[in-house]
């Protein structure tokens, strides 16, 4: 396991050293709270877009293995609001790692994403703030003034994700 059971998901969270640890985290939370798991799944990370009023942090296409992140939001966050770094992820992670379990409903998805986290994270902690409200935290998210979209996808693989279930590849 990545973490002492013992500790708090926050601390988890607070000691998550990349993306990797956190989407371990999520997964923990996930069989905590729901007893489901998938194995098997790549991240890429890409430019999605901008646009001053949102943006998509991240997608699953249905019956793949792969979540995409948008690079976009996860470079402005450093800039701008770090300690949203982790919850962010965790949030965005937690929500694509529902739709790759199968819950494809959108707004199924939201809601669960914030009962998970509302559980594991309590009321006050921002991943959970994150899922209740996503709207109040774009004027970090976003650069403001500009609106554009990619116009090819080029994906680049996170090494290491969900090291876990591939504990056979070394």
């Amino acid at each position: 396991m990545l973490c002492e059971m013992s500790e708090t998901f926050s601390e988890k969270l607070r000691k998550a050293k990349d993306l990797p640890a956190i989407f371990e985290i999520v997964k923990l939370a996930v069989i905590k709270t729901r007893k489901k798991r998938r194995a098997g799944l790549m991240l890429g990370i890409a430019d999605l877009g901008n646009h001053p009023r949102g943006f998509l942090g991240a997608f699953y296409p249905v019956a793949t293995n792969i979540i995409v992140m948008n690079r976009i939001p996860l470079e402005r966050i450093k800039e701008t609001n770090p300690e949203l770094y982790k919850p962010y992820v965790f949030h965005v992670l937690l929500h694509e790692y529902l739709h790759a379990l199968g819950d494809v409903d959108e707004h199924s998805t939201r809601r669960t994403t914030y009962e998970i986290c509302k559980e594991v994270f309590g009321p006050e902690h921002l991943a959970t703030k994150m899922s209740e409200d996503y709207s109040q935290f774009f004027p970090n998210l976003v650069y403001p003034d500009a609106a554009w979209t990619p116009r090819t996808l080029n994906v680049e693989l996170v090494d290491e994700f969900d090291k876990s279930s591939a504990s056979y590849i070394r």
